[in-house]
């Protein structure tokens, strides 16, 4: 039999590090996404300085554990006179919420960078020609065609990136960031609840992944019935 008492406690207290694991994703995910656009637009733009960087760039990220560059820069790069000493960088570093929010950010956005460079590779040169012919100039190029087209080829491959990276949250209890799975480490000391917490730890993880997913969904679809 489930004792009611112990479920709500557990649930309770999950939802405090929800919060915690929800700002780190959604924070995450909003500058990851920055990060990776950027990269594939230095990877498709033709100067080999801007090409060498962000490839560079792309394979430290995916070559190196998220776990490694989240230690790095919380245990790491925190220690270091000149940040300390720097307020702007100090109130990054010292706080390991907005530490785990950085590591994500700049290690999916390798990931989202070839997500979207194969997007913007798989776009028809007939498009671009055509946008040229007509004088577009190339903001407007950017605007209009090329990145409406390399979003719906890229969409489904960054769905799941977007999964990803709302599992990648749980290392930040690594470094003592109370947040869903810092919690359910906590409540498995106290009460030994195993099975229990981190099935409710799982649900809450699959709430937030399901409705990131049906976001996404509906842009799709937007995008395609745009398109038609």
């Amino acid at each position: 039999m489930i004792d009611m008492e112990l479920f709500e406690y557990t649930v309770t207290n999950l939802l405090k590090g929800f919060g915690t694991t929800l700002q780190i994703g959604l924070f995450g995910i909003g500058l990851s996404l920055l990060v990776g656009m950027a990269l594939a637009l230095m990877r498709v733009s033709g100067n080999k300085l801007a090409v060498g960087f962000a490839f560079g760039y792309s394979t430290v990220f995916r070559g190196t554990p998220l776990l490694v560059q989240l230690f790095i820069l919380y245990y790491g790069l925190g220690t270091l006179g000149f940040i300390r000493h720097t307020p702007a960088l100090w109130w990054i570093f010292s706080d390991g919420t907005r530490c785990a929010i950085l590591a994500i950010a700049l290690n999916s956005g390798a990931y989202i960078g070839e997500v979207f460079r194969g997007g913007f590779q798989s776009i028809p040169n007939g498009q671009i020609e055509a946008a040229k012919a007509i004088g577009m100039r190339p903001f407007k190029r950017f605007c209009r065609v090329s990145f409406p087209l390399a979003i719906r080829q890229a969409l489904p491959a960054y769905s799941n990136e977007i999964i990803l990276v709302i599992k990648g949250t749980s290392l930040a209890s690594t470094i003592a960031v109370m947040d869903l799975t810092g919690h359910a480490k906590r409540l498995m000391n106290q009460s030994y609840a195993i099975i229990e917490t981190f099935m409710i730890a799982g649900l809450l993880y699959l709430a937030i992944n399901f409705t990131l997913l049906a976001i996404v969904h509906v842009i799709e679809r937007w995008l395609h019935i745009a398109k038609r």
